[in-house]
């Protein structure tokens, strides 16, 4: 338990270079190979940390300044991941995940009910998300360990399930994203393109960086779009114009900085992912070994920045004018790529799509994250975390994923009852994927 504590401490930028490190030795790629793939990842992730941080930094006191300017007064605030994380991991429950996870995602292998070798260790805190509001909600440990077991089968099912059209439109050969934020993306996004397909002249629209740049010439530009997006949102904030600009240069560089920092961390990927594949096909013959990343590999490209940027201040409206929902985009802001990043490669990166798309999930998500907000609430409690003065907290990422109504409402209404017509559902889901399934169909084809 000592280490798992230092490594959460440590954080991802230095505890996932290490686990990448060790796993390229037992792959045997050579040490000074290993090293160097594992420091070109943490470079990588730091780089995107940095810019997220920039972004998050900048967007925050700019939502705040709009909800003033507009007189807001929604009675849960969105914390946002960072501090939904240090909730989830901060309970003795939350702190199990992590060996959980791992154990179940190397028995699911062994078994054959997953492609995914799950690396991203981190990203475990959505399981420790769910286990810890289920704990809150009946008070039963053996529940919320059975409520991560059950929400992590979730995450690897969908994982396999997009990862043959995320590696299509982005490129990630033997990449999947088993993100408890991002995954859930892609079964919402599937029924919202099968209706926009069938539209008339709606189904024409498709908006890409590349045809916005050639019909609007240089503001079409990723960077001059930054720019303008930056602006836009600085004179809603009703910041002075050194303020405005400064914001506009800001959301510009993140817009060409990000995709840069993801090629990094993706040179240091290719030499372990190609590692593992071969050991897979030595091992297993005729299997295919996704390696599971953080879905920050996909935020920067251009049109999920692009469509992510243009929500920030929607996201606001949508809170406002949604009947019945209490909760304060906030924290979140800055999360709404990683959201939209599964979606996105579902639309085909039309940016009209994602925008469309990103508006029903946002509606959804804030419906969802109210209901879960007295729950959190109370786990943040028990894990003595800050609340600085707020009686009631959300998180507008994983508190507005479908998968934490499905798994913390079965939950809290049925109990163990529930959480086994869950875990039977999904242990059929995942037998169907991967041993019917014909393992080179796209379900978005």
């Amino acid at each position: 338990m000592a280490v798992i504590n230092w490594l959460l401490d440590a954080g991802p930028t230095v505890f996932l270079p290490l686990l990448l490190f060790i796993f390229g030795l037992a792959l045997r790629i050579k040490p000074g190979k290993a090293f160097k793939a594992a420091l070109m990842v943490g470079i990588g992730f730091t780089g995107l940390n940095l810019i997220i941080g920039l972004l998050t930094d900048n967007l925050g006191p700019a939502a705040q300044a709009m909800v003033k300017n507009f007189g807001l007064s929604l009675n849960s605030i969105d914390v946002g991941w960072p501090a939904a994380s240090a909730i989830s991991y901060g309970t003795t429950l939350g702190s199990l995940a992590i060996p959980i996870g791992v154990a179940l995602n190397v028995i699911l292998l062994v078994i054959g009910l997953t492609k995914t070798l799950d690396v991203d260790l981190w990203n475990y805190w959505h399981i420790a998300f769910s286990g810890s509001l289920v704990y809150a909600a009946t008070n039963n440990f053996g529940l919320g360990l059975f409520t991560m077991i059950v929400h992590a089968m979730w995450i690897y099912f969908l994982a396999d399930l997009a990862a043959p059209t995320i590696q299509k439109h982005y490129g990630l050969e033997g990449i999947s994203f088993p993100q408890g934020a991002s995954a859930p993306g892609f079964v919402l996004a599937l029924p919202i393109n099968w209706v926009l397909d069938r539209i008339p002249g709606v189904k024409n629209i498709h908006w890409t960086p590349e045809t916005i740049q050639k019909k609007l010439g240089v503001f079409g530009d990723s960077a001059v779009m930054g720019l303008i997006i930056g602006i836009v949102i600085g004179a809603l904030a009703q910041y002075d114009l050194t303020k405005i600009l400064n914001l506009g240069i800001t959301t510009s560089a993140v817009l060409i900085l990000m995709p840069r920092m993801v090629a990094i961390l993706m040179e240091g990927l290719s030499p372990i992912s190609e590692a593992a594949n071969t050991m897979v096909q030595k091992k297993f013959p005729g299997r295919n070994l996704y390696i599971g990343m953080d879905s920050a590999l996909a935020v920067g490209q251009e049109a999920v920045l692009s469509a992510s940027l243009i929500l920030v201040p929607v996201s606001l409206l949508i809170a406002v004018i949604l009947p019945g929902n209490r909760v304060l985009p906030f924290g979140d802001l800055a999360t709404i790529p990683f959201m939209l990043a599964v979606m996105a490669a579902v639309f085909g990166g039309n940016v009209f799509r994602i925008v469309v798309g990103g508006i029903i999930d946002l509606a959804v998500s804030l419906y969802l994250a109210s209901w879960i907000a007295p729950l959190l609430t109370s786990a943040a409690k028990s894990a003595h975390f800050a609340m600085n003065g707020a009686t009631s907290i959300s998180v507008l990422s994983d508190g507005g994923a479908w998968t934490t109504l499905l798994i913390v409402g079965m939950g809290k209404l049925m109990s163990w009852t529930g959480m086994a017509i869950v875990f039977v559902i999904v242990l059929g889901l995942m037998i169907w994927l991967n041993k019917f399934k014909k393992s080179d169909e796209s379900v978005s084809e």
